[in-house]
C-alpha cells in the first residue's frame, strides 16, 4: 500500500497533486530544484487551505494535520529514498522528463512505482529510461486538482497489473473517479480537449466570433462547464501548443496548431500563469 508520496515538480499540476494527496492521508514531499516555484507553491497551497475552511470542505484540525504530512524540499536525492510511489510534474519535454526518470530509478527502492502527470506523452517510453518499466504509468490529473473529480490512468506497453491496481486504489484514496486506458496518443481526454480548443483559436482567426461569444456558445450550447478560451488560458496556452505539437507529429494533421495560438505563445500571452492569454486578466484582477 502506498504512504509515502514524492511529488517532483512544484508548478500548477505538482503542488495541486501534493495539496490533495496531503488531504487524503499521505505522507507527501513536494520537491523541486527551484527554491522560488517551492515558496510559490508553499503560499498557493496555504490559499487553498483556507478557501477550504471557508467553504467548509476541510476542517481546522483536518487542515492543520495535512499540513503536518505536507513537507517541500529541493534535495531530490534524500526525499525519493522512502518513497513508495514518485509522481513527476514537470512541463512536457521528453528530455527533462528522461533526465528525472533515470535519477529516480538510480534513487528509489525498488518496491517504488512511478507515474508521469502527462496529457499526451508516453508511459511506454518513459517507462523504457527506467529499470522497472513494468512499474511505472501515467496519472493525467487535471487543473485545477483538488476540484476535479477525474484521474487518467494510462497502461504502457511494459506495464503490470500489480501497478494499475495500485495506482487505482492510490487514486481513489485522494477520492478520485478513474478511467483506465491503453496508450495511444493523447489518450481519451486530451485528443477531444487538444480538438476543441485548436478549433476555436481557428474560429478566432477567421473572424467567426468575439472570444466571449465563442466560449459562451460552446458552454451554454454544448454544455461545457469553461469555454475553450477559458480552458486554454487556466492550463496555460504554452501547454496547449506543446500538446499539439505533439499529437500533430504522431498523429497528423488535423492536429496542426493554429497559427494565432503560435502567435499567442510566441508574444507571451500564455495565460492566467503570465496576467494575459486570449484574455486579459490584469484588468479583471483575477490572475
Amino acid at each position: 500500500m502506498v504512504q509515502n508520496i514524492v511529488v517532483i515538480g512544484s508548478g500548477v499540476m505538482g503542488r495541486g497533486i501534493a495539496y490533495v494527496a496531503a488531504v487524503s492521508g499521505f505522507s507527501v514531499q513536494l520537491c523541486d530544484i527551484n527554491e522560488q516555484s517551492l515558496n510559490s507553491a508553499k503560499e498557493e497551497i496555504a490559499k487553498i487551505f483556507n478557501k477550504g475552511i471557508e467553504r467548509n470542505k476541510i476542517t481546522e484540525e483536518e487542515k492543520n494535520a495535512a499540513e503536518e504530512r505536507l513537507h517541500y524540499t529541493n534535495n531530490m536525492d534524500q526525499s525519493v529514498s522512502h518513497a513508495d510511489l514518485i509522481i513527476e510534474a514537470v512541463p512536457e519535454k521528453i528530455e527533462i522528463k528522461k533526465s528525472i526518470f533515470e535519477e529516480i530509478d538510480r534513487l528509489a527502492p525498488a518496491h517504488c512505482l512511478f507515474a508521469t502527470n502527462t496529457s499526451t506523452m508516453s508511459p511506454t517510453e518513459i517507462g523504457s529510461f527506467t529499470n522497472r518499466p513494468q512499474k511505472v504509468i501515467a496519472m493525467h490529473f487535471f487543473n485545477p486538482v483538488h476540484k476535479m473529480p477525474l484521474v487518467e490512468i494510462i497502461k504502457g506497453l511494459e506495464t503490470d497489473e500489480h501497478t494499475v491496481n495500485v495506482i487505482q486504489e492510490t487514486a481513489r484514496r485522494m477520492k478520485k473517479e478513474t478511467v483506465v486506458v491503453n496508450e495511444f496518443p493523447g489518450f481519451v481526454t486530451s485528443r477531444i480537449s487538444a480538438l476543441v480548443g485548436n478549433e476555436a483559436f481557428y474560429m478566432l482567426q477567421e473572424g467567426i466570433g468575439s472570444p466571449e461569444d465563442i466560449d459562451k456558445a460552446i458552454k451554454l450550447g454544448l454544455n461545457y462547464p469553461m469555454g475553450p478560451f477559458e480552458l486554454g488560458d487556466l492550463v496555460g496556452l504554452d501547454t496547449r501548443l506543446n500538446n499539439l505539437q505533439y499529437l500533430h507529429k504522431t498523429l497528423g494533421e488535423k492536429y496542426r496548431p493554429a497559427p494565432l495560438l503560435v502567435q499567442y505563445v510566441k508574444a507571451g500571452r500564455l495565460g492566467r500563469k503570465t496576467g494575459k492569454g486570449v484574455y486579459d486578466y490584469t484588468s479583471r484582477g483575477d490572475s
